[in-house]
């Protein structure tokens, strides 16, 4: 479909996006691919839809999808001889009986939207291009027994850059970053602050992230890198801090304070108060009135 020759390897491919034929219709296709896909794209004019929300891209970025994901690509006909970059795909059974096969998926961008792609330096743009070209440039050689190793290192080592890099987007881009943590707390105060809590129970990371527009893994990467803190465990401290609120200033059982708070057992709710305050409801509320 995309006029590309037949790949030189069954498992593994490279391809450059100036080889592509792109065949442009008015119901676009949604793709769902059983390989891995690793893409850098410069001078990309087009939307990308992912999921189910569509996304623009700035040039010069790169993302990653995993297998089985559904996406599509609307591409801008005017502009589309300027398009460069690589597309890097990579079929499960290629991994087989490696490391990576494992290691692979905790590599957590493969699960981020398209928005949350990684914006590459001209200095990292070099060191990611000439990873691919080595792995291209492996695969096209004579295969032997070595040959398997070899680019499985090439990609373990290109995944561990995109990791840097990632780690090196969530210090620079603070402002965007910061407007994140603040929409979260915003978000978190509204939903405890719900007196309609009882039945909507108590906010999951899912919830919390599709809210944000952003997708789990992603929100938790920032939320780490600003406050080395997991989205699960902002909601709990958001939780406690509420808890604590109303176990100071109403006279409600530590059932119904649980109970409010969206809990089903206030076993649960006394539980988790005392591994996040090293004290149960009552001892904390005994020990608030006396200091009172």
């Amino acid at each position: 479909m995309r006029g590309l020759p037949k790949p030189q390897h069954p498992l593994i491919s490279l391809v450059d996006f100036r080889d592509i034929t792109y065949t442009f219709d008015d119901n676009p296709i949604n793709w769902i691919l059983d390989f891995y896909s690793i893409s850098l794209k410069k001078n990309f004019d087009g939307k990308v839809k992912y999921g189910q929300q569509e996304y623009d891209f700035d040039e010069g970025i790169m993302y990653f999808i995993s297998p089985n994901q559904v996406f599509s690509v609307e591409i801008d006909k005017s502009k589309i001889s300027s398009l460069s970059g690589w597309l890097l795909l990579i079929h499960p059974d290629f991994l087989w009986n490696t490391s990576l096969a494992k290691t692979i998926k905790g590599y957590e961008y493969f699960n981020y939207t398209v928005n949350e792609a990684l914006f590459l330096s001209d200095k990292e743009e070099i060191i990611l291009n000439t990873i691919a070209e080595n792995i291209q440039n492996e695969y096209n050689s004579n295969i032997d027994k070595f040959s398997q190793k070899i680019i499985i290192s090439q990609v373990e080592t290109l995944l561990n850059y995109a990791d840097r890099f990632y780690q090196r987007q969530f210090i620079t881009r603070k402002k965007a970053n910061h407007q994140i943590l603040n929409h979260l707390e915003e978000l978190l105060i509204d939903y405890f602050n719900n007196k309609n809590l009882v039945n909507v129970g108590l906010p999951t990371v899912k919830f919390i992230a599709e809210t944000l527009n952003l997708s789990p893994n992603y929100l938790n990467g920032v939320l780490k890198s600003l406050t080395g803190q997991s989205t699960q465990q902002h909601i709990h401290d958001k939780l406690i801090e509420k808890a604590k609120e109303k176990l100071s200033t109403t006279h409600l059982t530590v059932s119904e304070i649980a109970f409010e708070l969206g809990f089903e057992y206030s076993q649960s709710f006394s539980k988790l108060f005392k591994a996040k305050t090293k004290q149960s409801p009552l001892a904390f509320r005994k020990s608030f009135n006396y200091a009172v």
